[in-house]
């Protein structure tokens, strides 16, 4: 049995890892879709693969969105896409810009200033869980804007994700914001459990026995988790790459520095993510960056 048809139309913007699950599951809901990716035979092989489907070949294509998503690498990327080249001249007044990147806020807030003579109204709502929850809809939604164009994006948000995991951040930027910081959460907790591997690893532990006994201790999190999962078995299959990972570290930066925030180990964290980025490249998987840190392997050959 089909999905019911939706009354709006959604454009999406950005067809990789994340954007194809999301704008399959939008799909799958019922709404007519228009899509947009740089490379133009990923725009023409889904609506191929998906009837009702509209590949955008110019901006114009986009006149008919009630709703825009944006899931692109960065703030400059939607920033080309809307402005560039021409989306948001396209959009009627009164269309919604839901922008699930992750941004840095300050881009964030510039577009919508951008934006806001051509009567479009913009929400960030980055996303966490990766490629297994954008399948499944199950992402964590981290959204930030006015409460009436916040409710307006819910027909979206709600098929994307799990309500019990979309949190209301505040004001335009603050998902964005929320989501740098929750990353760099993340990118530290890799680094000090590198630096532990490679420690003990040097005094004569195993490193299979340290992750065994850290996921069972204190120190468990989804990062000592993906150490055992993808670096001890040198699998490095996250599916999140690096450069991505750096840019959010990058960003959660810029947002202490903004509020003028003494964090000696978000700036360390910073320079770490930067040296795996130099040495190993921005595709290279994000569970793979202790190896710009120490010719140490860790897994088992």
């Amino acid at each position: 049995m089909s999905a019911p048809k939706q009354q709006i139309t959604v454009g999406f913007v950005g067809l990789g890892n994340m954007g194809w699950p999301m704008a399959r599951n939008l799909h799958a809901a019922g709404f007519d879709l228009i899509v947009r990716d740089i490379a133009a035979a990923t725009q023409h092989r889904f609506a191929a693969e998906h009837p009702r489907v509209t590949p955008a070949s110019s901006p114009s294509a986009f006149a008919a969105a009630d709703i825009v998503v944006t899931m692109l690498p960065n703030g400059a990327s939607v920033q080309d896409a809307m402005l560039g080249w021409g989306i948001g001249t396209a959009l009627r007044a009164g269309a919604l810009l839901l922008e699930m990147s992750s941004s840095d806020p300050s881009d964030t807030l510039r577009l919508a200033a951008d934006l806001e003579p051509f009567g479009v109204r913009v929400v960030d709502a980055p996303v966490s869980g990766g490629v297994p929850r954008a399948v499944t809809g199950e992402l964590a939604i981290m959204v930030g804007g006015a409460p009436p164009d916040v409710a307006r994006a819910q027909p979206v948000l709600l098929v994307l994700g799990e309500p019990a995991r979309q949190f209301r951040t505040g004001g335009l930027g603050s998902g964005h914001a929320m989501k740098a910081l929750n990353n760099v959460v993340a990118a530290a907790t890799s680094c000090v459990t590198a630096e532990a591997l490679v420690i003990g690893q040097r005094f004569g532990l195993d490193p299979k026995t340290m992750v065994d006994i850290i996921n069972a201790s204190t120190g468990r999190s989804f990062v000592s988790e993906v150490f055992g999962s993808e670096v001890l078995t040198g699998r490095y299959g996250t599916g999140f790459r690096l450069g991505l990972l750096a840019k959010d570290v990058r960003i959660a930066a810029s947002v202490a520095a903004a509020t003028g925030t003494d964090a000696p180990v978000l700036a360390l964290t910073d320079e770490r993510w930067a040296k795996a980025l130099s040495r190993l490249g921005a595709e290279a998987d994000q569970s793979a960056a202790h190896q710009a840190w120490w010719d140490d392997p860790l897994h088992r050959l």
